[in-house]
């Protein structure tokens, strides 16, 4: 095990982990369409654009333009195999938790544009508990899936 592991702060990164979900997911299910837009912009002929400004002949537009789709394609490749070595690592962590456990994190840390108090009242409501008992549900939630994600510290 490298000595790197025994200062890295697992909590931070366990909650970087909760807020990147959905993104990661969004990758996943867009991916193709983006991959296929940029084919398509990649052939064709384009329409001359009249601007009123003077244009100079490029011999190498249409080189341009698939190098240009092929580097855009080779990104989106990428992402998407970072997204799915993700959701690898992410995903039987996060089914492993309880459903109140996902139902404090998703709220906590999941993509509402809720702040601060306004989540814990939506919690202990939910859970009919006090404000900072909310906060302690949390705690050990984030604990759990820290230590399911990392290991214990």
């Amino acid at each position: 095990m490298s000595i790197i592991w025994k200062y890295l702060d697992k909590r931070s990164a366990a909650v970087d982990a909760l807020k990147d979900y959905s993104s990661m997911k969004f990758i996943i299910e867009h991916t193709d369409d983006e991959i296929k837009a940029a084919y398509e912009k990649m052939g064709g002929v384009s329409s001359p654009q009249s601007d009123g400004m003077p244009h100079t002949h490029n011999p190498h537009a249409v080189e341009d333009r698939m190098v240009k789709g092929i580097e855009e394609i080779d990104v989106l490749k990428e992402r998407y195999r970072q997204a799915v070595e993700y959701m690898a690592w992410f995903l039987p962590a996060w089914e492993e938790l309880s459903e109140d456990e996902r139902y404090v994190l998703e709220n906590f840390y999941g993509g509402s544009n809720e702040y601060g108090s306004s989540i814990i009242y939506k919690i202990a409501d939910h859970f009919r508990i006090e404000q900072s008992s909310a906060y302690n549900k949390k705690n050990r939630a984030l604990h759990h899936l820290t230590i399911l994600l990392f290991g214990k510290s």
